[in-house]
């Protein structure tokens, strides 16, 4: 698997430096310095010279280097990179040249435990803080006490959490956070339409409790469907691909489609998913841009919000582009403010809060200078941003959360939708 282990910084210099077999001598660092940090050419993250293989990944101002002799498998040893930098900002806040060289003892201490003859081990976080950690030296029994706690979570079917968690009050909130990407011709035809989620979770619940999760998954509902003989495929969302956290049972999802979960303690990604049918666009955007001879361009934009009036869109920015010799524009809005930045080459309309249902519009008019050598202009996509709470892109909807825990307390749920802008372009 892995033969040694290198941090360096942009110059070169290395940082952090462990070899774990003896197929490879220490020298081996200066290779990857001469051959990849200094030879700009180079921009795979897999660089194999002769028998030796560079696994490097980039992170502020660090490489990040895994060496291996052996056919190892990619994806893990890039996982297992990224978890290192998920440790180290676990631990630091901040994993940089300073975190480093500040904290390099505790560094070789957590790549001691997460790394065993070359083979990755517990990465949990929170595993990992029980037994290093850079408190105050804790007493005789009490680190006897922790052992057989730490012993029991990092061998036991559920490494990621501790059994004797207790909360007064039982809560778990969801967070269905969407992003919407969009590229929409200048005849108002959709070239691209996709949606990014994720499920985030925060669990303050007691003990050991198996969560439920339920959505309104296409391929669930028409199972139902098949029993009940109720028809619910209008509400059905098509989820094309999904990746889960380590503690759903991906058995039962396979064979029911339920989300079946021991949760971690505290803030988690439950879910990440994609899907590209039957997209809800929450803005349509009807530009009108003329060039008026060579000295003037019209500018009539109107943007409306597709969905409910009871909601609202926060902090929506339209950026709309003007010609490279602007040189003076004079704009009209009934809502928001409007303003010219020459330093973006842009219009840029900013409206705080956008009711559900309710349409603006933008009017104005560039005026242009005289340029030796005249250039087409190249119309570049006008791009938005926002934020708009309680609504799917998708129509994913969390149908139920259930609690399942031996002393059957009763919990409480919150479930929050939210959709913002990924890359959302209109073209005129």
């Amino acid at each position: 698997m892995i033969s040694a282990f290198f941090i360096y910084n942009q110059k070169g210099e290395v940082l952090i430096s462990r070899l774990y077999r003896q197929d490879l001598k220490r020298s081996v660092a200066d290779i990857f310095r001469i051959q990849v940090i200094s030879n700009t050419d180079i921009r795979s993250p897999i660089v194999t010279l002769g028998s030796t293989s560079f696994f490097h990944v980039r992170h502020e101002n660090l490489f990040i280097v895994a060496v291996t002799k052996c056919n190892a498998n990619a994806a893990l040893v890039f996982e297992f990179c990224y978890r290192l930098v998920n440790i180290g900002k676990a631990y630091f806040g901040k994993l940089d040249e300073e975190a480093v060289k500040n904290n390099f003892v505790l560094v070789y201490e957590l790549l001691d435990e997460v790394l065993d003859f070359g083979y990755p081990q517990n990465s949990e976080t929170d595993t990992l803080k029980l037994y290093i950690t850079t408190e105050g030296v804790k007493s005789e029994r009490a680190l006897k006490e922790d052992s057989s706690k730490i012993t029991i979570q990092a061998t036991g079917a559920t490494s990621w959490r501790r059994p004797d968690i207790k909360y007064r009050k039982n809560e778990a909130f969801i967070d269905v956070i969407e992003s919407i990407n969009l590229l929409m011709s200048a005849k108002g035809n959709t070239l691209r339409a996709d949606v990014s989620g994720q499920i985030m979770m925060r669990a303050y619940l007691s003990g050991t409790p198996e969560c439920k999760f339920g959505l309104n998954d296409k391929l669930l509902l028409e199972k139902d469907t098949s029993h009940k003989g109720m028809a619910r495929k209008s509400t059905a969302v098509e989820i094309d691909d999904c990746q889960f956290h380590q503690c759903v049972k991906l058995g039962k999802f396979d064979s029911d489609r339920t989300i079946s979960f021991v949760p971690p303690d505290g803030e988690f990604e439950l879910m990440r998913y994609r899907t590209t049918e039957n997209v809800i666009l929450p803005f349509r955007v009807h530009p009108v841009v003329n060039e008026i001879g060579k000295s003037r361009v019209e500018y009539r934009v109107t943007v409306k919000a597709n969905f409910s009036p009871k909601l609202y869109a926060n902090n929506v920015l339209i950026k709309i582009p003007t010609p490279l010799n602007t040189a003076n524009i004079n704009v009209r809005v009934a809502s928001g403010k409007a303003k010219y930045v020459p330093a973006e080459n842009a219009i840029l309309w900013k409206i705080p809060r956008f009711q559900g249902q309710y349409e603006v519009m933008l009017s104005g008019d560039a005026e242009l200078s005289a340029m030796t050598v005249k250039k087409a202009w190249s119309r570049p996509p006008i791009s938005m941003d926002f934020q708009v709470l309680m609504f799917t892109s998708s129509g994913l909807l969390v149908r139920f959360l259930k609690v399942f825990e031996k002393s059957n307390y009763t919990s409480v749920k919150w479930v929050r939708y939210m959709t913002k802008a990924g890359s959302y372009q209109i073209r005129f």
